[in-house]
Formats: C-alpha cells, structure tokens, sequence
C-alpha cells in the first residue's frame, strides 16, 4: 500500500494557479533528453508536466474507479418499470387496460405452475380435499373394537357442547322442515341419540351373526363335498425341474467344502535344524556305545515320581488291560493261553515306538549296485554327476540309523548272554553316529578306507552335521579343509584302476553342499586345480611341441567345475578360464590314437554342457567333430571342406576310425563309450578295436545332433554346420556301417535341413531413390537501424499492428497498476481514518472513566471523613 500523499501547500498553490502559469513554472517542467538531434524530426514528448498530469490521473480516478468502488455490492437504484408511463402515444385508459391484462397474465402464469386443472374438484377417498381440510367430518371406524368406549361426534357435539344451529341444520332432512322450526330440549336430544346408538349396535350384531351362520354353513358343506372329492386318485403334482448347476456353482461349492488352511508352526532356521540334527546324532551314538558296553538297562521296572504336597493327583491315564477274559462254559473254565500270549504281543508292538519314524525309505534302492563297470560310464549320459544323487545319501543315512533305533526300543527286556554278544559285536561294526572332522588328508583316508560306496558318503555326511559351522566358532576352517580333502580324494579315486565313479558320483553332492556354505575355499581349490593343468599343457607344448589330452583325473575335475559353479554368468572367476582351458585343449592336443579321440569327445560333451544354459557359439567343438568324421572317411580325395589343426586331411593318424573288418558290423550294439580307453591302450583284440571306433561315430552323431539343436537360432548356422553336411553327404560310407547308425546318421541330416532362413542375401534396389527436394532460400535486405525493408504490404500491415498491441499492451498493464496503488491508496487512508476514530473514541472512554474514578474516590473520601 502506498502512503497517503501529504496535502502540502504547492498542491494548494496550483489548483489555485492556472494553466498558463503552471506551463510558464520551470519547476514545474520536466525535460526529456534526447541522445540524437534528427533534423525536421518533430517530438512531441520533448517537454513534459508531471505534476499536472499526475493531478488529472487521481481526478479521473477519483470521478470513474473510486465510484465504482464504493458502489461496489450496491443495487439501491431505483427503476420505474410501469408499462407505457413514458411512451406518449398511448391514452391513460389504454395503459390502465394494458398493466390489468399483464397483471391477470402473471399471476395466471404463476398458478399455473403448480394446479394441475383449476376447473376439476380434487377428492380423497370420496371427499373434496377442500372439506378434508376443514377437519370437519373425521372417518369413523365401524369395527367394535375401535368404537368400544368411545362416542360418536353428533353425540359429543349435542351432548357436550349444546348443539347448536349448524349440527342441527346439518341433521335435518328437508321433509323435517317443520319439526326442526320447533326447538328439542337437551334430555329428548340425549335419548334420541341414546336410542339411535342403540339401534345401529343391535344392527352390526345382527348381521356378525348372519355372517357366522354362513360361514358355517359353508364349512359344513366343504366337508362333504371334500368326502366325495377324496375318492378320486391324487392329482400328479407337477414336479419343478431344478436348474442345472453351472460350472461356477460346481467350482463354489466345491470351495466351501474344501479343507482350510490350517496355521502351522514357523519355519526353523538353519541354525536350529543343524542343533537338532546334531543332538539327534549324539543320542543315537551313545546308544550305540551303550550296546557296545553290554549295557541294558531293565524299562519294565518303573521308578517312583517325586510327587509334591499340593499335587492333586489328577495326571493319570488309564491303561490298556491285557489280562485275558475269564470264560465259563458248562460250568468249567476255559484256556485261553493262546489268545493271552496274541494280546500281549499285540500290546508290546504298539508300544514299540522308534526315534527315526520319519526316514521310512526302502532299503532295497540305497542297496542296487551295478555289477558291469561300464554301465555307469557312458560319455553321453552325465547323469551321474549331477546333484540330485543327494537324496541317495539321505537314505543310506536313514536307513543306517533307522537300524540302529530299531535295535533299541523303548521297552527292552533283558537279553541272553548269546543276544547280548551278538549284539555287542553289531554295535561295533556300526558306523559311529559323530564324527570329528579330520585334520590331515590321512586321516580321511583312513575313515574312508575298506568303506563301501554308501558309508563313505554317510560318513562325510555325518562329519558335516556333526560339526556345523553354526555349533562352534572352530569349525568353519576345519570344514573348508575337509572341501579340500574330498577334492583331493575324489581325484584320487578318478586315477585308480579301474575309476570308482560310482563313489565320485556319489560325492559331489556332499561337495556342493560345502562349496556353498564356503564358496571363497570351493573357489581357490578349483582355481588351483585348472591352474595346475594349465600348466601341465604348456610345459608340454613347450618341451615336446605337441601336447596329449589331460588324464581322466583333470576332465573329472572340470565336470565337476561344471557342477558347482554356475556356467551360464556372462563372466566366472572359475567357469570362463575352464571354457578357455577347454579350447586349448580341444586345439592344441594332438589325436594320434583311439585314446585321445575317447578323451576329445569327452572334452566335447564337457563343452557343449558348459554352454547348454547360456547357448555361447564354439567354433572348436564343430571342427573338432569335423575332425573326428574325417578320421573316418576313406578317401582323401576331392574333400569340398577344410580340415583344421590338430587333424591332419592326410597323414599317418588321419584314418584311425576307418572301419577295416565290416564283419564287426553285424555284431555291434549300441553302448555308451567305455571309461576304459580313457587311462591308454591295452591289449585288445581287433572285433573290440572295431566295436570302439562304431560307438565312437556313434557318439560324434550324437554331439552333431545337439549342436545343431544348440545353435538353430543363429543368423550364420547354415555357414557353420556346412562343412558337417557336405562331409556327411559325400563322403561317408553309410552303407558299411550298422542299421542303428545309419537311422541316427538319418536323424542328424534332419536335424540339419530344418534350418530356418534367417537372412536374405544383399541386393542393389531396382530404382534409384529420390533424392530430397531443395528450397531455394529466401533472402531478405536489412538496413540499418535493424528495420527491413522490401516486405510485402500486409507484412507491413502485420508488424504495425503487432507493434500497436505491443505499445496498448504495455500501456493497459502501467494503467492497471497505477489502478491498484490508487485503490491501495484509498484503502490505506479509511483504514487509518478509522483507526484514528477509534483512537479518539478510546481516548474520551477512558477520560469519562477516569473523571467517574475522580468522582467515586472524592465521594468515598468524604464518608470517610464524616
């Protein structure tokens, strides 16, 4: 808000002033600076009088917006409305008669609004509304009920009021004219009234008891008619056909009876499931030393409970009475020994409770064993190296200690001296329930030594749950060794002669288990291992410049590699320098034997396994497998593809799988390749050496196969797997090879020519493109003083009236503000007009106040002074 502007005395002087000496006033004149002086150029704004345009604002102001203001919210004015009062072409009668017919049209207009029909008379039950509204005639009620103590209105109104000339008009008839002329006294009015009371009661009586009658007599004859009705044969009722049920009523109703949820009890955590495990194990091993002992303690004796003073005894249970029935028959007791002797068999095995009901599994599965070693060795089956040969051991384990529960039941009677020995020597080849870990690889060594198969992996099993790395603070470096341990064991077991893979097999789920309790020791010991055969395979190819495939023991590790470590991550600290390792060696290490192609197709499957999630493109093993066919072509001949190192297309070892007896065909089966040519060759005669390179093809098909199913969706796959079907195509003699191989060589063609056309090959277009239209620039002159020249005229026309609107524009938003501070101005000043009246008033309160309190205090003075 702006300040009042002070009334001072040259505003006085200049109203009083005229206009000719105010110009003339050089105070008064404001001069406005030009920066250039232009020849011939007139100004107008040169010379200015702020002052007295100042004055003309607030005066304009004052008369227009301050008005308005102050009028604002008003609607006080007053309008003569009357028809024709100013129109002096019309008589007084015609405008008289004019405002009456407009005056009738209004208010005509205005009932019409809500009457619905003025003319018809509107009636309720009988009787105008308008009679209704006078509450004269009220409806009375003919039953008894409501009438039953209550008068009727004539008699209220004669008896109790005196009549009067408007009831009495109301009840004469005009046949009564005269009798009515003659007035009644009160007591014949009351008796006639009496009597007529009267007569109508005994009249509604009468006719309750006619309508009893008839309602009887037509009950009664009902009845007969009903008799002869109920001869007649029963009506066939019509049975309603009920809807069949939709499949949403089926499904709803089905829900209603379904099982609910019922709350269960929190998951444990691993901590808690391994303190169990742990407690359980313990239990179990010192029943089994207890046993080893000869210690058996007598059950059957109970011992006596401490009872306190305030127990009231009410914890019993009855018991089951075994005690046979006594039976009489003809006077004399029957035996009943036999059924004594069932009973208390009966109640001795339902007592019989065992510690480990939950593991409940055959025995009979955890028992098979392969006698042929080369059942389990098939090169294209991987299945006995994957995880789910985890549960194998849980059996075992549960078959072991369910054993042992067995053989300690709850109720035990006191053995002979022969059960007791027999079953102390039990206990002691039982394997123990606890295990320390061990500290040194001998020690595992020793544990491990002379066990079977499944004792070996419970056993490790039982060091692992025996000492959990949650049970104690020591026991994580000591289970991080023990990974060390089995994975020096395992590759121990990978060198022997023969290979134990069954027990392999059976020990990478208890290495999976602690790699991933402890992933950094899994990760340093499988690194140390690759880079250990790293190494090996350069030391070779630097000293003899040629290197042979890694032994069983090294592939065994990568398989295993493959196994705990996920092969599908972009990039692996152990999976990616494996696929490296496995692409020196499937490139560097010569194939001069039947051996090494056993290893190379090994090598192959460990590939195509690695990259079976993540479907990555390696070039090595699709010339590898197009080495390993060459080694079975014939003829050398006119090849049409290119043989790449470490094959030859012609020399000493380049036809190792040719077959030379075609006899050997006749007797070939199809087998996985044996796990036997991978430790070197033996003494073999020639039908197996045929056998061999068969199953060899047979297994190369095999790996064709999937990887023209690994690779269908890439762009370049026909590119890729040319090479495999021209060497298939043309040069193998299918026709010397078994029926079997023949149907597989069948199915890997197949697999080839169901590629899908994933490009097209690039072309010119038939037409030249069009190339894009070029606009010829538009150029506009520009003098000085930044203005153009050379527009058209409506440009011109267009820039004045924009400059117009910029100018009016400019000038409505000064005047708009100037609007405001005057506004801003006036508020300003009434509201400090009435803070100063205020001021005022207060201050003559509070001298009125202050004059009384003079008055009041000298008054007081003075009483106290008489």
């Amino acid at each position: 808000m702006g300040k009042v502007p002070k009334k001072t005395a040259s505003n006085k002087t200049r109203k009083k002033k005229p206009a000719r000496d105010i110009k003339s006033n050089p105070f008064e004149v404001k001069i406005n600076k030009q920066k250039f002086d232009i020849l011939g150029r007139k100004t107008k704004h040169d010379r200015g009088l702020p002052g007295v345009s100042r004055s003309k604002s607030i005066k304009r102001r004052t008369e227009t917006l301050l008005k308005e203001y102050k009028n604002q919210g008003k609607s006080n004015t007053f309008i003569d409305k009357r028809f024709g009062e100013y129109n002096a072409e019309l008589t007084e009668d015609q405008k008289m008669a004019k405002r009456f017919s407009l005056e009738r049209q209004r208010l005509h207009t205005k009932k019409s609004m809500y009457n619905l029909n003025e003319e018809e008379e509107l009636t309720h039950y009988g009787q105008s509304l308008a009679d209704v509204e006078n509450f004269n005639d009220m409806p009375d009620s003919d039953s008894e009920t409501e009438e039953k103590g209550k008068l009727s209105a004539e008699f209220t109104a004669v008896a109790h009021f005196g009549g009067g000339g408007l009831l009495q008009k109301k009840a004469s008839k005009p046949g009564e004219e005269e009798e009515a002329q003659k007035p009644k006294s009160r007591r014949e009015l009351i008796e006639e009234l009496i009597v007529k009371s009267k007569k109508e009661k005994h009249e509604r009586q009468v006719q309750r008891d006619m309508a009893q009658e008839l309602t009887e007599k037509l009950d009664k004859d009902w009845k007969e008619i009903h008799s002869l009705l109920a001869h007649q044969g029963p009506k066939t009722e019509q049975v309603e056909k009920k809807p069949k049920a939709g499949d949403y009523d089926i499904i709803v109703r089905e829900l209603f009876f379904d099982v609910k949820a019922q709350p269960s009890d929190r998951l444990k955590t691993k901590e808690e499931l391994a303190k169990e495990e742990q407690e359980r194990l313990q239990k179990l091993e010192m029943e089994r030393l207890r046993r080893m002992r000869g210690d058996f303690e007598d059950k059957s004796k109970k011992t006596p409970k401490h009872m306190s003073a305030d127990d009231l005894n009410d914890g019993f249970f009855l018991e089951k009475i075994d005690n046979p029935c006594l039976v009489y028959k003809d006077g004399k007791l029957e035996q009943q020994d036999d059924e004594a002797e069932e009973l208390g068999d009966e109640h001795e095995e339902e007592n019989r409770e065992d510690e480990d009901s939950d593991e409940d599994e055959d025995e009979e599965e955890n028992q098979s064993e392969e006698s042929d070693e080369d059942d389990h060795s098939d090169l294209g089956d991987d299945s006995h190296l994957d995880q789910d040969s985890e549960s194998e051991g849980e059996h075992n384990e549960g078959a072991g200690e369910k054993k042992a529960v067995e053989s300690s039941p709850k109720k035990e009677k006191a053995p002979s001296e022969e059960a007791r020995q027999a079953m102390m020597v039990a206990a002691k080849t039982q394997l123990p329930f606890t295990f320390s870990v061990p500290e040194s690889y001998e020690e595992l060594q020793s544990l491990l030594a002379g066990q079977e198969t499944e004792k070996q992996c419970l056993i490790v099993e039982r060091i692992q749950k025996s000492n959990h790395p949650s049970l104690s603070a020591g026991n994580k470096p000591k289970l991080e060794n023990l990974f060390g341990f089995l994975w020096t064991y395992i590759g121990e077991l990978a060198t022997r002669q023969p290979a134990e893979l069954k027990t392999i097999d059976r020990m990478v789920p208890q290495l999976y288990d602690l790699s991933q309790m402890f992933p950094e020791a899994a990760l340093s010991f499988a690194q140390s291992t690759l880079r250990q055969s790293v190494q090996e395979l350069e030391d070779q190819l630097q000293t003899k410049g040629r290197a042979t495939f890694p032994k069983l023991d090294k592939l065994i590790y990568i398989k295993i590699t493959g196994a705990l470590f996920p092969t599908s991550d972009y990039r692996h600290a152990v999976v990616t320098p494996t696929l490296v390792h496995l692409s020196q060696i499937v490139t560097k290490c010569s194939v001069t034997s039947l051996r090494e192609v056993a290893a190379g197709l090994f090598t192959c499957c460990l590939f195509l396994d690695f990259v079976s999630f993540s479907k990555r493109f390696i070039p090595e093993v699709i010339s590898f497998l197009l080495g390993i066919l060459h080694l079975a072509v014939p003829c050398k001949d006119a090849l049409g593809y290119t043989v790449i190192p470490p094959f030859k297309a012609v020399g000493k070892c380049s036809s190792l799988l040719v077959l030379q007896d075609k006899k050997a065909a006749d007797s070939w089966e199809m087998k996985p390749l044996p796990m036997s040519w991978m430790h070197g060759m033996k003494q073999r005669d020639e039908l197996e050496v045929a056998h061999f390179k068969l199953t060899s093809l047979a297994m190369c098909f095999n790996l064709c196969k999937k990887s023209c199913q690994l690779y269908r969706e890439l762009p370049a796959f026909p590119e890729i797997i040319r090479p495999l079907e021209v060497l298939l195509t043309t040069h193998l003699p299918m026709n010397d090879y078994p029926p079997k191989l023949q149907e597989l060589y069948q199915e890997v063609l197949q697999e080839m020519k169901d590629r899908p056309s994933c490009y097209q090959t690039l072309a010119f277009e038939k037409k030249k493109p069009v190339p894009l239209k070029f606009f010829t620039p538009k150029i506009v002159e520009v003098t000085d003083y930044g203005r153009k020249r050379g527009s058209s005229q409506q440009e011109k026309e267009r820039m004045r009236l924009v400059h117009k609107h910029k100018r009016e524009f400019k000038g409505a938003i000064r005047e708009i503000r100037k609007d405001a501070q005057f506004l801003a101005r006036h508020k300003f000043s009434g509201i400090m007009e009435r803070d100063s009246e205020r001021k005022q008033k207060v201050k003559m309160l509070m001298s009125s106040l202050a004059t009384q309190e003079g008055e009041w205090k000298a008054m007081r003075r003075k009483k106290r002074k008489i």
